[in-house]
């Protein structure tokens, strides 16, 4: 009697303990897989402005936050060594204007000396001539034949001394000029480069240094970018980067608007990884943006890769060892298709019919 109450005991236990276990028939549902993403916005064409001088920031011509057009001085440098430089090079370029022409006597003077040695050269050759005819007859002697020859042959040799010297000297002074033209030139833009302007029409959205301040060319004056046109910067996994694809739809939530979704598509994948934090830069453009904008607000993107409509689907957490499900048989290899944040898609393995049970 004792043993068949325990009996009885043990199965109403166990048949309680079964009923309390969660079980649930897979559904026919939509499923969309997404690739996550963090998302910084910044505006379209942001650039850092700098100066191409060393010198000391004079005025900011703008304000932060200032509307701007394109070629509208924004920096103003003061560089006095440029400016002595500049006027040195102008007074280099007149030397060597003054040397080419012959207003300094270089090119006229081994002139004066090219028709010295033409005329010496012509007296003589008429000598040394007349000494020859007259060797020819036997008169006179050796030693004075040889001497107006050597003669004749020495002013030959320095005319075209002379003449190579001063067609080397022209081409040396026109090789100066073209120098002091050069250096005059680029010491007139470098002058002009005082002032920088914007090169789009844009927003200042930053300045870094107050009038007074020294700069260089190697620390950014200002920010500038556009006042309408913002791009959604996304970093987005290696493991996920070759699911994405131009054009993609792009949900984003930013943190500034609490719960809103806007709608957006990938404009841009860059091919280079960022080697610090794994990741590919992906860019996308809002097909209706907020009403206000502003660079570096941050939040959230979901980039769909993949969507599927009346399929069958089961919960993630159902799922065992990634690829089974506990059903009334035991566990049971299922295939699956497209996976969203919490819903997986079955392929084949059970059916709509196919009681599956939570794993405890």
């Amino acid at each position: 009697m004792h043993t068949l109450v325990l009996r009885i005991l043990f199965v109403t236990i166990f048949i309680s303990c079964s009923t309390k276990e969660d079980k649930i028939l897979p559904t026919v549902s939509n499923v969309t897989e997404s690739v996550y993403s963090s998302v910084t916005i910044q505006p379209d064409s942001l650039y850092q402005a700098y100066a191409s001088v060393n010198g000391i920031l004079d005025k900011n011509l703008v304000e932060e936050g200032q509307i701007i057009k394109k070629g509208v001085p924004i920096l103003q440098v003061i560089n006095s060594n440029s400016k002595l430089n500049a006027e040195n090079a102008r007074l280099s370029l007149e030397l060597a204007k003054n040397n080419y022409d012959g207003n300094a006597a270089i090119l006229s003077s081994i002139e004066e000396e090219i028709k010295a040695a033409i005329l010496k050269m012509t007296n003589d050759s008429i000598n040394y001539c007349r000494q020859k005819n007259l060797w020819s007859q036997h008169i006179g002697s050796k030693v004075e034949y040889d001497t107006k020859k050597l003669t004749y042959e020495l002013s030959t040799n320095n005319l075209s001394l002379l003449k190579n010297k001063y067609y080397r000297t022209r081409e040396e002074l026109q090789t100066q000029l073209k120098q002091a033209k050069n250096t005059y030139k680029t010491s007139v833009i470098t002058t002009k480069d005082f002032t920088i302007n914007s090169k789009i029409n844009g927003k200042i959205y930053a300045l870094y240094k107050n009038p007074g301040e020294v700069v260089n060319t190697l620390e950014p004056l200002a920010s500038l970018g556009s006042d309408s046109v913002f791009v959604i910067e996304m970093l987005v996994d290696e493991v996920d980067i070759v699911k994405i694809k131009k054009n993609q739809k792009t949900l984003i939530t930013l943190d500034a608007y609490d719960e809103e979704v806007f709608v957006a598509k990938v404009s841009k994948i860059y091919p280079k990884k960022d080697e610090r934090n794994q990741t590919f830069m992906v860019e996308a453009l809002f097909e209706k943006s907020p009403g206000v904008l502003y660079p570096g607000l941050s939040g959230e993107a979901n980039i769909i890769i993949a969507h599927i409509s009346k399929t069958l689907t089961i919960p993630k957490e159902y799922l065992v060892d990634g690829n089974k499900v506990k059903t009334e048989k035991g566990l049971t290899e299922i295939k699956i298709g497209l996976q969203s944040m919490d819903t997986v898609e079955v392929l084949s393995g059970i059916t709509s019919k196919t009681w599956i049970y939570k794993p405890q």
